[in-house]
């Protein structure tokens, strides 16, 4: 764009750090290229030229509303006084594109506000949209990018339209939807998503901050994992600090069996957690800790902590302030109830898992005095199908005593055991998932 660009595209550029703005203002040229067949005879892009980039992640009918924001962009071109707005007929210009670029992936609540109004409009230069308008760009994905199904994808729509508040005639104007923006953080995080991934905007390189939170030492060869893209989405907005490390699998049903003992050896000194339950009526939901498990009969954590709902409905229910039962571990007790609860109280908790691990329950009449949230499960009384444990923040370094304890089980004390549990027929499932201790 050289010396002659105008003073908005270069203050959008400003916006990123001087070793990314290449690749900002390289991507007009490279969607040019995308479709070499077609007579370039003006330096614009075309609704082709954007589609050959992002047909692998969203719809067409999402391209076409994209790119009719693009067009919505009025910019000062160098050498005239007068802003320009163009058409969709005329394509995107240089400009239009920067400044989409940067208001999408680094804008204001106020700035991407027009943008997404452009993106519902049916006819240009509308002032307000509709609940229909909206709901077609929240489902704007491939259902396929973004777990097993459309089902994650409409959840997340509804429940980011719920969070929307219509003008006093029932509509959307744009100061609905940057109160919308400015309150959901998901809203933003989509947009961010669909530029990013769509025009592939990084490529080789990484932003600082990534878009979503990577998940590292996870083995998804072997994981039918209950958490896709849209729950992901949902979940790492609520989160204190989302960013503040990649989150690990420390426990899950399909990889390390159904064990309560190994759950609490994932579970302890790995920081902040979240845990994601699904019982056999299909019921999703779990609940976030926001220190590291210990194991004692009283009640731990604070009031960071939250309960919340996947399926059949995406919800959070935080602290209330009426108690400080945040959560509860206990194990091999004769007084007092062993299992993980979170909120409420012993025997009519928000969430709770017994130690048996097949059996758990969520009791709510009419809430959790905790979290105030409503029955998580399909039955009071449920059956476990599978379950999650997802490290999110830094674990804590336990001690040598304390590591030399973890690490050695009954097995390792007494090698006989071992030989009397290998007689009998019994599968160790815990050999392979632990190294074995030096002593």
């Amino acid at each position: 764009m050289g010396n002659a660009e105008s003073a908005v595209v270069q203050k959008r550029l400003t916006r990123f750090r001087p070793e990314h703005r290449p690749m900002i203002e390289g991507v007009f040229d490279r969607l040019r290229g995308n479709v070499v067949a077609q007579k370039l005879t003006e330096n614009t892009l075309t609704f082709e030229m954007l589609q050959s980039s992002m047909c692998i992640l969203t719809k067409d009918s999402m391209i076409r509303r994209s790119y009719q924001s693009m067009c919505s962009i009025a910019f000062e071109p160098t050498r005239k006084s007068a802003k320009v707005s163009m058409t969709a007929a005329s394509g995107v210009h240089r400009e239009q594109l920067v400044i989409f670029l940067a208001d999408t992936l680094q804008g204001t609540a106020e700035e991407q506000a027009p943008l997404v109004m452009a993106m519902c409009q049916n006819e240009a230069f509308d002032k307000v949209v509709t609940n229909e308008q909206v709901t077609e760009v929240g489902k704007g994905w491939k259902s396929d990018k973004m777990g097993d199904g459309s089902q994650g994808i409409n959840l997340l729509a509804q429940q980011m339209l719920s969070e929307l508040k219509t003008t006093e005639q029932g509509n959307y104007d744009v100061t609905c939807l940057e109160d919308w923006i400015f309150r959901v953080p998901q809203i933003s995080l989509y947009l961010q998503m669909l530029v990013a991934e769509g025009l592939a905007v990084w490529q080789n390189s990484q932003p600082v901050q990534p878009i979503l939170p990577p998940c590292q030492e996870t083995s998804w060869k072997d994981l039918l994992s209950l958490l896709d893209i849209p729950t992901l989405m949902f979940l790492a907005a609520q989160l204190p600090d989302r960013y503040s490390a990649p989150w690990r699998l420390v426990f899950s049903t399909l990889v390390h069996g159904e064990s309560f003992t190994r759950m609490i050896a994932g579970l302890r000194k790995c920081g902040p957690t979240l845990l994601l339950i699904k019982d056999t009526r299909g019921y999703v939901f779990g609940g976030f800790a926001s220190i590291s498990w210990e194991v004692k009969p009283e009640f731990q954590g604070d009031s960071r902590c939250f309960l919340f709902s996947v399926f059949p409905r995406l919800s959070v229910y935080s602290a209330t302030g009426y108690n400080q039962h945040f959560m509860y571990l206990n194990q091999n007790q004769h007084t007092m109830p062993n299992g993980l609860g979170m909120g409420g109280q012993h025997s009519y908790f928000g969430l709770w898992l017994d130690s048996d691990f097949g059996h758990g329950h969520s009791r709510a009449r009419p809430k959790c005095t905790t979290f105030g949230s409503p029955q998580l499960s399909g039955d009071e009384n449920f059956i476990l199908d599978s379950m999650e444990i997802w490290a999110v923040g830094k674990a804590s370094e336990p001690d040598e005593e304390e590591e030399a304890h973890i690490n050695k089980s009954v097995m390792d004390k007494v090698p006989e055991v071992q030989s009397m549990m290998e007689m009998t027929g019994k599968k160790l499932h815990s050999l392979g998932l632990r190294e074995p201790h030096e002593n």
